[in-house]
């Protein structure tokens, strides 16, 4: 087995069973324990794990995790040129129905909705706000308790709400995704993710590739759930070509 396969596979045990160890990887590929660490070394230069005494864990993500007005200023640049190429996906005729997540990129995204005649429902007060200034009709705001962090409406009225929709297309963030799924951090979030996976007949992703390889205390979506990821250029092929081969669109901005 080539250097690059042995790796893929590690990669999907990580994120499988949550931990490698590079004696149980020597024996199972049949080579040196100085060849599996060169290649978690390599792994976790590329970013795609975190190196432990022994072996490795699925990377790690930031303790605190960031504000929005901190998300708002971070790949910003990239978080347009996704929102430019997720608005493609917007409904092309009038009265379409649009389920907006809370987030960074969706708030780029919210600019594109002007004189389509939309019917946007979303969970994020800056989202709303946005579509506000823009004097954009049909906007529902969902219900729920606002996490300050992320200036989302959470919680078990927001899915209750969103249990009695279907949109014809939602656009979701999220704070990590890989083979294993997307995922974020706060529990009330993710089960509100989950309900705007579950209410659209179209699910797109959008999410720069530095949340590639992250995962979240929460899992809310496995790679089935989701119809389209849009995200940008820097996602390596390879990891692009297998989530396609699961079933998910990836578009590149």
């Amino acid at each position: 087995m080539y250097a690059k396969e042995r790796r893929r596979v590690i990669i999907d045990l990580l994120y499988s069973e949550g931990r490698v160890a590079v004696s149980d990887l020597a024996i199972r590929f049949d080579v040196a324990s100085e060849t599996i660490r060169r290649d978690l070394d390599a792994l976790a230069s590329a970013d795609m794990l975190s190196r432990v005494h022994g072996g490795a864990i699925p990377r790690s993500t930031d303790p605190v995790e960031a504000d929005l007005p901190t998300r708002l200023m971070t790949h910003t640049a990239t978080k347009r040129r996704i929102a430019a190429v997720a608005a493609r996906y917007l409904p092309s005729a009038p009265g379409g129905s649009v389920l907006l997540d809370a987030g960074s990129t969706t708030v780029e995204l919210a600019s594109y909705l002007h004189g389509h005649g939309l019917r946007v429902i979303t969970n994020g007060l800056p989202v709303a706000e946005a579509l506000v200034q823009l004097e954009a009709p049909g906007l529902h705001i969902l219900p729920g308790n606002v996490r300050g962090i992320t200036h989302a409406a959470v919680g078990s009225e927001t899915v209750a709400a969103l249990g009695r929709l279907h949109a014809d297309v939602v656009f979701i963030g999220c704070n990590g995704f890989g083979e294993y799924g997307l995922s974020t951090q706060d529990p009330d979030e993710a089960a509100t993710k989950s309900a705007l996976v579950a209410a659209a007949e179209l699910r797109v992703v959008v999410a720069d590739s530095s949340k590639f390889a992250k995962r979240q205390l929460v899992t809310f979506a496995q790679l089935s759930d989701i119809d389209v990821l849009v995200t940008d250029t820097d996602l390596p092929d390879d990891r692009g070509s297998e989530l396609e081969r699961a079933g998910i669109e990836v578009v590149r901005a």
